[in-house]
């Protein structure tokens, strides 16, 4: 996540002040006096006269004892806020009725001589030979079991291996699937976790020297319900500490495609794993580009839902407002089926939304219309040949382009939105001063983030949340007319303005750049419409092979 310069504007309200003045000292309140006041001010970008500043203190001086019996209270990261974010606008209606789900998955898989070719496979494809017992979930998982063990230590990924627990599952999924008893795609499938989910019994690090040794008695949703779709759980993998990057406590996640570079993050070892065999499927999260960046990447597909689509529970908070979990596969369709199997409510993430999901892998092209965000296509930017070809491909499709326009939004100053957040989630760890324990301590960390988030008035954090409103508003006006919406990975905007605004996001590798790094496109959707962006690019897929390149060296 790149940090994006805060902008605070005037207002003129005093009670904002006591959201500032305990940054000036830890002093009982009778030490905080007028001259506090009057430095507060320049940071509000307000001025007080004297009188003011006297009618002021007694409030000021209360709030900070106030701030201390808040603090007494225990309120671990699992702990939400009583305000909720809602990514529906009024007006929206969201998909209701529930259709049947059309996949158009692989029946003719043989099993390979190289079994270890299947480390390679796609899960459609892996499903089908477990299904018809060419292959066992055993011979899978220690296929994969042997990959970790011989690239790891060149990739850097595995935070805690789950070997036991894997080998255990994987003969569970081998007697039922036996017995007759198949639990669908994902039984007997291999994957990984990012770190920052519980898993009862094993280290939850969230990649961070703080809480390298931290043991949450709890599993996540999402792994639970992986767990009764028969998966089998290889590893926890690494993420950039407190979900930033790719540095970790314990080094770099490089990725496959090239070392010498970082895997991105933060969903660093879920990405870099699946591209280089040594999981057929993970779990990542985004909150501001953390599927999308690693996945661009590391040459993987990757689908962030909607917000509010994914249960959290037992996942890290960074920004309740903001964080959404998802997949990262091979490609779009193995995306669509890992996502069927972890969505929706689970009674535990107060932040849920009940809506079906709809997949249909034959989209019909023909009634699509297809936006696109025509000036910046047009415009200069990495990556733009790969994508003007893209659009080519889709429209040999058939698919009817239409021109749209994101807003031009001051998105920037909201983004102070998730650091604000962040520094309440992590609120213990700024005041203990085991900040100083994090691996990464440059000005763009979150150490120094945490901190200068500090200094956000708190009425300034609700005029970004109404700007917000604004935003959302926006978007669904320019999107309005289209049932998809095409965009570059990173130019133009829309991946802070889609982070923002909850909408789902696909994204897909759609060749090399010169240094013979992968590139991607992001296929976006109506809100809870994910089920279009990833038959899209499905399709896409069927008739490009970047989804099936290799790392050469892996």
């Amino acid at each position: 996540m790149q940090q994006l310069k805060v902008i605070i504007p005037s207002f003129l309200a005093g009670v904002l002040l006591v959201s500032l003045i305990w940054v000036f000292g830890t002093e009982r309140n009778d030490d905080v006096v007028t001259s506090d006041l009057r430095a507060a001010e320049k940071i509000a970008g307000v001025s007080f006269t004297p009188a003011n500043r006297d009618s002021m203190l007694e409030g000021v001086r209360s709030a900070v004892d106030g701030y201390e019996a808040i603090r007494a209270l225990e309120m671990p990261n699992s702990v939400w806020p009583s305000v909720q974010f809602n990514p529906l606008v009024s007006g929206m209606q969201p998909p209701s009725t529930q259709r049947p789900l059309r996949w158009d998955l692989p029946l003719q898989i043989e099993r390979p001589q190289n079994l270890e070719e299947l480390a390679y496979f796609t899960v459609a494809e892996m499903a089908h030979l477990l299904q018809s017992r060419q292959i066992t979930s055993v011979e899978l998982t220690q296929i994969y079991l042997d990959r970790i063990e011989r690239y790891d230590p060149i990739l850097n990924v595995i935070v805690t291996l789950t070997q036991d627990l894997a080998l255990e599952q994987a003969s569970k999924a081998d007697e039922e699937i036996e017995a007759g008893l198949y639990r669908g795609p994902l039984h007997g499938i291999p994957y990984f976790t990012k770190d920052l989910l519980a898993l009862e019994g094993y280290p939850t690090t969230w990649g961070a020297m703080p809480y390298r040794d931290q043991v949450l008695e709890e599993t996540a949703t999402v792994i639970r319900k992986l767990n009764e779709a028969g998966a089998v759980h290889l590893a926890k993998v690494s993420l950039g500490a407190l979900a930033w990057g790719d540095v970790w406590f314990k080094g770099r996640t490089n990725s496959p495609w090239n070392t010498e570079f970082g895997a991105s993050g933060s969903s660093a070892g879920s990405s870099a794993g699946v591209a280089a065999g040594m999981a057929a499927f993970a779990i990542g999260s985004e909150t501001y580009g953390s599927i999308v960046s690693p996945a661009t990447r590391n040459g993987v597909s990757g689908l962030r839902p909607s917000y509010g689509r994914v249960s959290r529970h037992g996942a890290m908070a960074l920004s309740w407002s903001m964080d959404k979990i998802g997949p990262i596969t091979r490609s779009a369709e193995d995306a669509a089926l890992v996502f069927n199997a972890i969505y929706g409510p689970d009674k535990l993430d107060p932040s849920l939304l009940d809506f079906p999901f709809n997949y249909d892998a034959r989209i019909n092209f023909s009634s699509l219309r297809i936006g696109y965000h025509q000036a910046v296509f047009n415009s200069t930017y990495p990556g733009q040949e790969n994508d003007l070809a893209t659009l080519d491909v889709l429209r040999s499709l058939g698919a009817q382009l239409v021109p749209i326009e994101l807003p031009e939004f001051p998105v920037s100053p909201i983004i102070q939105m998730l650091n604000v957040e962040a520094a309440a989630a992590f609120d213990d760890l700024t005041r203990s001063g085991r900040d100083a324990e994090m691996v990464r301590q440059i000005r763009n960390a979150w150490p120094n983030v945490f901190r200068t988030a500090r200094m956000v008035p708190a009425v300034e954090y609700i005029q970004a949340s109404r700007a917000r409103t604004l935003l959302q508003q926006q978007v669904h006006e320019a999107i309005r007319e289209v049932d998809v919406f095409i965009t570059p990975a990173f130019a133009g905007g829309n991946l802070p303005i889609t982070n923002l605004t909850g909408h789902p996001s696909v994204v897909i590798p759609n060749g090399f750049n010169a240094q013979g790094m992968p590139t991607s496109i992001t296929i976006n959707a109506h809100l809870f419409e994910e089920g279009n962006a990833l038959a899209v690019a499905r399709a896409y897929q069927q008739v490009t092979d970047f989804h099936r390149q290799r790392p050469p060296l892996f």
